[in-house]
């Protein structure tokens, strides 16, 4: 089934224990449609300068992503340059320049919106209520968003979550957005608000679903991280992107699509941005998986 992807496609400038590494392949969009890819036909919508490489649209073709939806502007493509603490919890931005990101006003293609499952990158509210507008009505909608957005549109955010199934935030965010410590409380809260489903990413511990059916933990899986760019956004295009390919939103399927986004986002930490994305196999997430399992089996 198919699925929709918006959000931003930019370059990264990433400065870590390893070195630095320039304007490198990011954006919320870009991780999103990669890991869903891996499971389902994904479309992407977004907006790049006129600096993008026709050599990153072809890698995107390649993996079997839809880019009718990525829009050319004049000028110069999203940037973002962060510094990474040596252990990686931590990151301190030290340039964010829109470009041309700063008018993006999605347009949905007309072959797009029916998507049956419809993902909302990170991007400014009233955007993810505009792309609410444009498509068809989705059997399932995932919407991601941040602190910033929780400080500075709350009103914007709140119309937002109560039109979409499900929320996918991490741990701190959930508490600021909620008001509340107490994880129950947080997710009764949130579910308050409208998402059916809420997905809370807890980083190296792992993630927590909260649903009607009760609540369900996820470990992460034990690796040597490398960069931690774009995890968030794997794992919720994964999810999504494996419910899509089961065209199934029964609790059970909900539960292991949590276990594929854990899969796959463990394997985008393995590499420099999205370089170990674009290597990765569906025979390789399954091996993963499998490993999971085992994690969790007594």
């Amino acid at each position: 089934m198919s699925m929709l992807v918006v959000g931003s496609v930019a370059f990264d400038t990433l400065h870590n224990s390893l070195g630095t590494h320039k304007r490198v392949l990011g954006g919320s969009a870009t991780y999103a449609s990669l890991a869903a890819a891996l499971f389902t036909e994904v479309r992407l919508v977004g907006v790049v300068g006129r600096d993008f490489p026709d050599s990153a649209v072809a890698m995107l073709r390649a993996h079997g992503v839809d880019v009718e939806g990525l829009e050319i502007a004049d000028g110069d493509t999203f940037h973002w340059e962060g510094r990474y603490s040596d252990d990686l919890t931590s990151r301190e931005t030290l340039a964010t320049e829109l470009n041309v990101f700063a008018d993006f006003q999605p347009k949905i293609p007309a072959a797009a919106r029916a998507a049956k499952y419809l993902m909302l990158g990170n991007i400014h509210p009233a955007l993810q209520l505009d792309v609410l507008d444009q498509v068809d009505g989705p059997v399932l909608s995932l919407a991601d968003t941040m602190n910033f957005w929780i400080d500075g549109e709350l009103e914007t955010l709140k119309k937002l979550l109560a039109r979409v199934d499900t929320i996918v935030i991490n741990d701190e965010e959930a508490r600021q957005l909620s008001g509340k410590h107490a994880i129950t409380d947080v997710a009764d809260e949130l579910h308050g608000f409208g998402p059916k489903l809420l997905v809370i990413k807890r980083g190296e511990h792992g993630a927590s679903l909260f649903a009607e059916a009760g609540p369900f933990v996820a470990p992460a899986f034990p690796i040597a991280a490398v960069d931690p760019t774009g995890a968030g956004d794997t794992f919720a295009g994964a999810l999504l992107g494996y419910i899509a390919s089961q065209d199934d939103i029964s609790p059970a399927t909900v539960r292991r699509a949590v276990i594929y986004g854990t899969a796959v986002a463990s394997f985008c930490v393995e590499g420099i941005a999205t370089q170990r994305l674009e290597a990765l196999t569906r025979e390789e997430v399954e091996a993963r998986v499998g490993k999971i399992r085992e994690l969790v089996r007594f």
